[in-house]
């Protein structure tokens, strides 16, 4: 499936930012499931960016405005190639994620952060949801688990909120049923971790598909777990489905903390009105790509760790 994405972001300062420094996160990545097209970043007011690929391999758009700015405008396009998401994986017994390599592996995504933290509440959930020595029913038993126990409520919670809190109150949006997901995963010693991306989707309480070309979305959480032998196991508890070819993978990493769209700091101290909007439209494969400017490979984006390290050498 193609889709072209337009994600515009507009800030508005109640006073004049002396400066601001920004990292944005919106570049479909290209791997198995999806292949990236095309992608462009506008800025306004206009400035350099630079691109590099963060620890967790999600592309990263740095910049600085150092004038005197009242708004700030980020707008990111992309075009990408999906396709449906391979079977799914064969029952897979417990005993694979107790061997030392694939812990070695996997060992970040087996820790606790700050949005994926659990207690006995969520243990709790997941020993219910565990299906036996069978790995993968386990996965798709936490997935239902979450999915039955929540209702998508937008504005009902804050990205600081804890995932013990958001189980009991049964409420939450797309980033806290992802959280709630991999921290159950995680208490049940399965590697998990939060993914950021994009629906094509007429509703993003239920996922649902729709006849229309064009539709009008907010960005999008997941989770996926790793089953040995396989790889990573994909799944959308907010829609209640497996990940497929209308989802759009930005990114991943242990918890929102590590992909999150936009990160910044002004100079000035001013309040901020914020407003954004996603437009996904599905194109003809054959219809030539509207962003005219190719995907950067990592061969053509610098690390600015390695460069300091370099001039440092010299």
């Amino acid at each position: 499936m193609r889709l072209d994405i337009s994600n515009r972001t507009l800030y508005r300062f109640d006073n004049i930012v002396r400066e601001s420094q920004n990292e944005v996160r919106t570049c479909p990545i290209s791997d198995s499931s999806q292949h990236l097209i095309a992608y462009r970043l506008s800025l306004a007011p206009t400035t350099r960016s630079l691109a590099f690929y963060d620890y967790w391999g999600t592309r990263v758009d740095a910049f600085g405005i150092r004038e005197p700015h009242i708004s700030m405008e980020i707008v990111a396009e992309a075009a990408v190639e999906t396709s449906e998401a391979g079977p799914r994986p064969e029952p897979c017994e417990w005993e694979g994620l107790s061997d030392p390599s694939f812990r070695d592996l996997h060992l970040e995504y087996l820790e606790r952060t700050p949005h994926a933290d659990w207690g006995d509440r969520l243990t709790e959930a997941g020993l219910e949801a565990r299906d036996g020595d069978d790995l993968v029913a386990t996965v798709v038993g936490i997935h239902d688990l979450v999915r039955e126990r929540m209702i998508y409520e937008t504005g009902s919670t804050h990205i600081g909120i804890d995932v013990e809190k958001v189980l009991s109150d049964g409420h939450g949006v797309c980033q806290d049923f992802a959280h709630l997901s991999v921290a159950i995963c995680r208490s049940l010693g399965v590697p998990a971790r939060y993914v950021s991306g994009y629906l094509f989707t007429a509703s993003d309480e239920t996922g649902e598909d729709t006849d229309h070309d064009v539709v009008d979305v907010e960005t999008h959480a997941w989770f996926e777990a790793a089953i040995p032998g396989y790889g990573w196991m994909a799944m959308d508890p907010t829609n209640g489905r497996e990940v497929g070819a209308r989802h759009v993978k930005i990114g991943h990493g242990r918890d929102y903390d590590d992909v999150p769209p936009l990160r910044g700091s002004v100079s000035g101290g001013a309040g901020t009105e914020v407003e954004t909007s996603v437009e996904i439209r599905r194109m003809d494969p054959s219809h030539q790509a509207t962003v005219v400017q190719p995907p950067l490979t990592h061969a053509d984006i610098g690390y600015p760790g390695l460069q300091s390290q370099q001039q440092q050498q010299q």
